[in-house]
């Protein structure tokens, strides 16, 4: 072994030992925002306690579509059901539009915006909803000037369609059914 040999053995041996040194810096962080700005470790939340509805409130569902969606166990119901019949991108996108109109930053409104419309709206969108052309373009062109009613007329389509189809099925369906004499 000549002075060459063992010079290229001693570098691979310190490469080999940085490397391995360093390996936790050397692995891919979750996100890359995570290397500029350390958070401290992430707490789970704990999901809210859902209150089963007596068999009273639960027949007072039959109302209406709007009585469902403004009781947190009907939700959870109701998307459930809807994932149960591969349907539940309808519920999906409703339930994004209203927390949409909630959000006040203009950043995070126009990230939830770009999110929304390219999830639910645009053509081939890995979540589409069943909207006419004419409500995209209305949906497109409201993306312009941000406001809580950017997405207004196609979120009141997608309900009209639940109330009609998935709303009358979810009425019938065991899971609700349960709930009336439980």
């Amino acid at each position: 072994m000549d002075v060459k040999d063992v010079y290229r053995l001693d570098n691979k041996c310190r490469a080999k030992e940085i490397k391995t040194k360093l390996g936790v810096l050397l692995q891919k962080p979750e996100n890359a925002i995570d290397l500029i700005i350390p958070y401290p470790e992430k707490t789970e939340k704990k999901p809210e306690k859902l209150l089963k509805p007596t068999p009273e409130e639960a027949a007072q569902w039959r109302e209406s579509l709007d009585r469902v969606l403004s009781n947190n166990y009907g939700l959870a119901s109701f998307r459930g059901f809807l994932q149960s019949e591969f349907s539940d991108e309808n519920i999906e996108f409703w339930m994004a539009c209203e927390d949409f109109k909630k959000t006040k930053n203009p950043v995070k409104m126009a990230s939830k915006a770009k999110k929304i419309y390219e999830d639910y709206i645009q053509t081939d969108g890995p979540r589409e909803v069943n909207i006419d052309h004419s409500t995209k373009d209305v949906t497109l062109r409201n993306l312009v000037n941000l406001s809580p009613e950017t997405f207004d007329l196609a979120q009141k389509r997608i309900f009209a369609l639940m109330e009609k189809d998935s709303f009358g099925r979810f009425l019938r369906s065991e899971q609700y059914q349960e709930l009336l004499v439980n």
